[in-house]
């Protein structure tokens, strides 16, 4: 859970490192507005409610009442995502962290659905690209309908010469064609931002994740996989699997130059992206041009948000900071609020409602079917 706290800082603290991300930004009303802030009015929520939103990038494994009637009293259906992290306490162990989300899945009422992983560490064992396939299958079987690979394809993980492996390491090849064949969706994390190919920057948006968090800050690794190399064999893993639905994580690792992501969508039909631990680089961008991408790409952006809830922790505190941070999100999107981000003032989008339907609800059944049962 300490890297999910640190992960959640960094989304509220993340910026861009590029140029385009460095330009003033966007207008907000009157510098006398008071910034929106806090949970939702009842009007808010209201209209929240109303698009039946779905947030496609959590992390749960803790059962509560409290946490299913936020999911309720929202409207809120979310996608559970498990990931094999050897760094944390609680994630480096699959079996049960799988364990805790079915749990969390089968207790929600039909608000939760399952995204699976499997063990990449295990690459060199024998039989382990058939290991992998048959627990995913069962997961499958269990109602999982997505697979997740993570940033330790890429950032951390090597062979027998000390090479990284990559995401289109052809171990991976006949799992990524399994997950196809059974008409589910990949979600891929792969890469990180900018900066933590960088120098020490103080004044880096996300200085301090990667100063907490050295396993992951590759440039003070001898030889790392670079970040272009690392978004290659992802785009290579498109390439070789056109059938195959992929979601970038975190809008694809690309939120330091939308031109880059504009062009991959352009070129990838199979490839959609998520918000999660991103929206603060939207906020970045000058309103016209975030509005103009946005409208451009309706069909493929996802929301999310990287939320968590592990086990131990207290549920009425994580159920207040969850729904600021949607109400945070939607007022952004769905208004035309001053918001306060790094003590500027921000003005909402005031996207229009058929947007809105797309970005929160429309496109996760689309790119994740199965995640709202028929019966909602």
């Amino acid at each position: 859970m300490k890297k999910l706290i640190l992960l959640l800082v960094l989304t509220l603290a993340g910026g861009a490192c590029s140029k385009q991300q460095t330009e003033k930004i966007s207008p907000s009303a009157s510098p006398a507005t008071a910034p929106a802030t806090g949970p939702f009015s009842d009007s808010e929520l209201q209209a929240f409610a109303a698009l039946e939103p779905i947030d496609t990038h959590t992390h749960v494994f803790q059962s509560a009442p409290a946490f299913y009637a936020m999911l309720q009293k929202l409207h809120m259906h979310i996608l559970d995502i498990c990931v094999d992290d050897d760094h944390s306490v609680f994630q480096k162990n699959l079996p049960l962290e799988i364990k805790n989300a079915l749990e969390v899945v089968r207790a929600s009422a039909g608000n939760a659905a399952l995204c699976t992983t499997f063990d990449p560490f295990k690459f060199k064992e024998r039989g382990f690209t058939q290991a992998a396939i048959r627990q995913i299958n069962h997961n499958f079987d269990q109602g999982a309908i997505a697979v997740k690979i993570w940033k330790n394809i890429g950032m951390e993980i090597k062979d027998a010469k000390g090479n990284y492996i990559l995401p289109d390491n052809p171990i991976f090849g006949p799992i990524y064609k399994d997950i196809a064949a059974h008409h589910k969706t990949l979600i891929a994390h792969v890469a990180d931002p900018n900066t933590l190919w960088e120098p020490p920057n103080p004044k880096a948006p996300d200085y301090s994740y990667y100063m907490e968090h050295p396993e992951w800050y590759m440039y003070k690794k001898a030889h790392p996989a670079s970040k272009e190399a690392i978004l290659r064999a992802r785009d290579h893993l498109l390439e070789e699997n056109p059938n195959l639905r992929v979601v970038g994580a975190h809008l694809g690792s690309m939120e330091a130059d939308f031109g880059q992501l504009a062009r991959h969508l352009d070129r990838y039909s199979n490839f959609a992206v998520d918000t999660a631990a991103r929206m603060p680089y939207l906020m970045m961008q000058p309103r016209p041009n975030i509005i103009n991408f946005i409208t451009k790409y309706q069909d493929r952006l996802v929301y999310g948000t990287d939320l968590g809830f592990s086990p131990g922790k207290d549920p009425e505190a994580t159920v207040k900071y969850w729904e600021n941070y949607y109400a945070r999100d939607w007022r952004f999107l769905a208004t035309d609020d001053t918001l306060e981000y790094q003590g500027r003032k921000v003005q909402g989008l005031d996207l229009p409602q058929s947007i809105l339907r797309k970005l929160y609800h429309d496109n996760a059944v689309q790119w994740f079917p199965g995640i709202v049962p028929e019966a909602h």
